[in-house]
């Protein structure tokens, strides 16, 4: 690692230090049985500390080692978002591709660095050959909307989330080698919007977005998130090729978008009754609870930084 990649690693560990002591000292000084408010802090604590921990051992593998985390990420969101569609027998072999075809050959195409091609596979190939396969099967009982399931867990799951590694495949003069740097500004600042977002929201929150999808999320909320984390880009600038105004105003689109893609997850989660997408994270839920915001934050970060900076 860098200096400044090794800068921003304590950096998060100092700040993740923190955050346990305070929650240690509340916990001490709380009467037992702990609040559930409480329970929920250390155990996001706890779980961040992990998420740090293998996002760090990535970045010592290099670039390759940050898309093989990610196709990880792909493979176990896809895996939660799949146990709550609508699924037939007619289906096994498009959901077997989708696992054993579709995830590596996106996350391939991204490590040979062939734009040309990640850019359409899924969007065109995938979106042609999934309902054709279904359809060989005969089965036409749902057919359009087990297929709409899959194309959509396809473009959330892989498509999406694939554009955060393909960060470091970016011919940005003069940021040569500091890809792994690119992503941990989008990560660090969309994380962080949710996190400003949750607290505004607690201390201001009063008008409700949409209630019906997420009673959490406030006017109040989103707007104290959204500008801190713009201050927030603004302040890591030195991670990326942005100048100070660039890196806030980008984290502040990226982080409006990352809500976007939160209260998309939220209405789904609704429309299937659920509470988390899983639980593989303890005090976070599953992989695409935490990855949620990234899924519309990271390709329109990905497309704007290499049209406008490469």
């Amino acid at each position: 690692m860098n200096d400044d990649t090794t800068c921003l690693f304590w950096g998060l560990v100092a700040i993740l230090t923190t955050a346990s002591l305070v929650a240690a000292g509340l916990s001490w000084r709380s009467p037992k049985p702990l609040p559930e408010t409480l329970e929920n802090l250390n155990a996001r604590i706890k779980a961040w500390w992990i998420m740090v921990a293998g996002i760090t051992i990535a970045f010592l593998f290099g670039s390759g080692g940050v898309i093989l985390l990610f196709a990880f990420v792909s493979f176990a969101a896809l895996r939660e978002y799949v146990t709550l569609t609508n699924t037939r027998h007619a289906d096994r072999w498009t959901l077997i591709g989708m696992f054993v075809i579709i995830i590596p050959t996106q996350y391939y195409l991204i490590w040979i660095d062939w734009y040309g091609l990640y850019s359409i596979f899924i969007p065109v190939y995938c979106f042609l050959a999934m309902p054709a396969l279904t359809a060989i099967r005969g089965d036409t009982s749902r057919f359009l909307e087990r297929v709409s399931e899959q194309q959509w867990g396809i473009m959330l799951s892989v498509y999406c989330i694939s554009h955060v590694p393909a960060l470091v495949t970016l011919p940005i003069p003069g940021n040569e080698g500091r890809g792994l740097l690119l992503i941990a500004f989008l990560i660090a600042t969309v994380q962080g919007s949710d996190v400003l977002q949750y607290i505004f929201g607690k201390l201001f929150g009063r008008r409700q977005i949409a209630p019906n999808v997420s009673p959490s999320k406030t006017w109040e909320g989103l707007i104290g998130g959204i500008v801190s984390a713009s201050a927030l880009g603004a302040g890591l600038y030195w991670l990326t090729p942005f100048s100070p105004i660039e890196a806030g105003v980008l984290a502040g689109l990226a982080c409006i978008m990352g809500f976007f893609g939160g209260l998309v997850a939220s209405a789904i989660k609704r429309d299937r009754g659920v509470k988390d997408w899983g639980h593989l994270i303890e005090g976070h839920g599953g992989m695409l609870d935490r990855a949620d915001s990234l899924v519309f934050a990271a390709p329109v970060f990905f497309h704007i930084v290499r049209y406008a900076w490469t």
